[in-house]
């Protein structure tokens, strides 16, 4: 956020950016939308819930596999429902704490956990700022955008696929 809003700011400095449309950027729907997430994602984090997931994936985490697994989908069902970026954010929390504490590398768990979250978010139009943004690109082309599930059909089966992959083979 810090690099982003010091490379706008450089760049109204030189020119590249007219000071009257500094901010229009930040009116599109989809860093709209990010913005909610990641409030949303902190308000989680911090409400204590988190501990109560933690407790439950515990008992399954014992194996390397299934550990994975249950990060990998829960990690790509929130992603569908909420951006691949927010979900990621409130997951990272459990997949540290129950690595360490089934003294497992952290980074065993990370990348698959990115992973799917990446191809969780392609299930649903708010999944991805992509999915936002062609969207939007439609509704301004056609009169039309997007509903929430019209990704769906092909986004499900790659995330569930995806999921698979880095819960058997890909970790």
């Amino acid at each position: 956020d810090i690099v982003a809003l010091l490379a706008l700011a450089a760049a109204t400095v030189f020119g590249a950016v007219p000071f009257d449309q500094v901010y229009t950027g930040l009116s599109n729907n989809a860093v709209v939308t990010v913005a909610c997430v990641m409030v949303i994602s902190t308000a989680i984090t911090e409400s204590g819930i988190l501990t109560r997931v933690v407790s439950k994936l515990d008992l399954i985490a014992a194996s390397p596999t299934l550990h994975i697994g249950a990060l990998s989908l829960l990690t790509a069902i929130l992603s569908a429902f909420m951006n691949n970026v927010g979900a990621l954010t409130l997951m990272m929390p459990i997949a540290i704490k129950t690595a360490i504490s089934n003294k497992r590398s952290p980074s065993l768990v990370l990348m698959p956990l990115a992973l799917a979250s990446a191809m969780g978010g392609l299930a649903t139009m708010i999944g991805t700022p992509p999915n936002l943004l062609i969207s939007s690109f439609r509704q301004s082309a056609l009169g039309e955008s997007y509903s929430l599930f019209d990704f769906s059909f092909v986004g499900i089966w790659v995330g569930l696929l995806g999921v698979v992959f880095v819960s058997l083979v890909g970790w």
